[in-house]
């Protein structure tokens, strides 16, 4: 599917320069476009890339932009956003109608609502009192529990796992080998015998929320997990029972939350990042890779720093020496003064 230069920047809500009859047929990075593709510029470390790019248009934000007057450009304060808006355009257009109905392999359980224009790919199964949306694309071999419900145009990729009483909101998408719903870490300790303790929770995940590949979301012991609109979640990520994740926080790989912890609105947390449990994050805040975040923090915090392993009464002196560096670094600076001040009447 081809678009003109003006229909793409009409459809992402930016200006052009140059031909706007300019015919794009894909997207693509700076160093490899070609002639009939769009490329973008968002760090200004590929600068030499678009000197050098056979891309037939790029989308610069407009300081760049009025250094290539001549070129054919999507002007945007965002060029990653818009590139994002036009990838997507091709996305839709290049993929087509997609395939309705449910294969012969797939089983369903009994009283299931289930829309004439989903699909349900081979081998999936599917428990009973299940509810899907209009334009749901399960995959195949993906297995559904009793008593799910997934909203409208939910795509679950192969090898899903969704555990019974989990509810997903409109437009979810959840990638191969994630499960959903699974007990939380809860065992009672029985001199020294470990007792399971039955988790009764499910998990409620709103709308618009994308979740990785191989990423777990435990159910809640008691109330449920609960995962608010907007959110992403990246691959290999654990989300144990009882967390709270607010609006249109984005998560990156290999994070762990433990169990009751509560992430607010709007947070950016890095990969590989650890935070314990029974604690809340504020909104608005960063959380660097691999930080362990063992006490809460407030809103717009940014919070960064990991200390190697060591033995455990080792670091907790190391730890109680570092929080005074500040008021050592002060009093050693008072004395060098001293010590400079006698030096000078000496």
């Amino acid at each position: 599917m081809s678009a003109r230069l003006s229909e793409l920047a009409e459809h992402a809500g930016i200006d052009f320069q140059g031909d706007g009859d300019c015919v794009i047929d894909a997207v693509n990075t700076l160093s490899d476009a070609v002639a009939g593709e769009i490329s973008f510029l968002a760090n200004p470390k590929y600068l030499s890339q678009l000197q050098n790019t056979n891309a037939s248009a790029v989308i610069l934000d407009p300081q760049i932009a009025a250094e290539f007057a001549s070129a054919n450009v999507l002007i945007s304060e965002n060029p990653y956003l818009s590139f994002a808006h036009i990838a997507k355009w091709f996305e839709d257009h290049d993929r087509g109608e997609l395939p309705i109905g449910i294969h012969p392999s797939a089983v369903i359980g009994s009283e299931c609502n289930i829309p004439d224009n989903c699909f349900i790919g081979a081998n999936v199964s599917i428990g009973s009192y299940v509810t899907l949306g209009s334009g749901c694309r399960i995959e195949a071999g993906t297995v559904i529990a009793d008593h799910v419900l997934l909203g409208e145009n939910v795509h679950l990729y192969s090898n899903v796992t969704i555990y019974s009483h989990v509810t997903l909101g409109d437009n979810g998408i959840v990638h191969s080998g994630t499960v959903i719903g699974s007990d939380g870490f809860g065992f009672a300790n029985d001199k020294g015998v470990w007792i399971k303790v039955p988790q009764r929770g499910g998990v409620r995940i709103g709308r618009d929320v994308e979740i990785g590949a191989c990423t777990t979301i435990d159910c809640g012991a008691i109330n449920d997990t609960i995962i608010e609109d907007g959110v992403k979640i990246d691959n290999l990520i654990q989300v144990a029972h009882n967390v709270f994740i607010g609006k249109n926080t984005a998560i990156a790989g290999q994070t762990g939350i433990a169990g009751s912890t509560t992430i607010g609105s709007h947070c950016t947390i890095a990969g590989g990042v650890g935070i314990v449990g029974h604690i809340e994050i504020g909104d608005y805040c960063h959380i660097a890779g691999m930080a362990l975040v063992s006490k809460s923090l407030p809103d717009k915090s940014v919070a960064s720093g990991a200390v190697p392993a060591m033995d455990h009464g080792i670091w907790s002196k190391s730890m109680v020496r570092l929080r005074q560096l500040d008021d050592m670094a002060k009093k050693i600076r008072k004395l060098e003064k001293q010590i400079e001040s006698l030096s000078n009447g000496s």
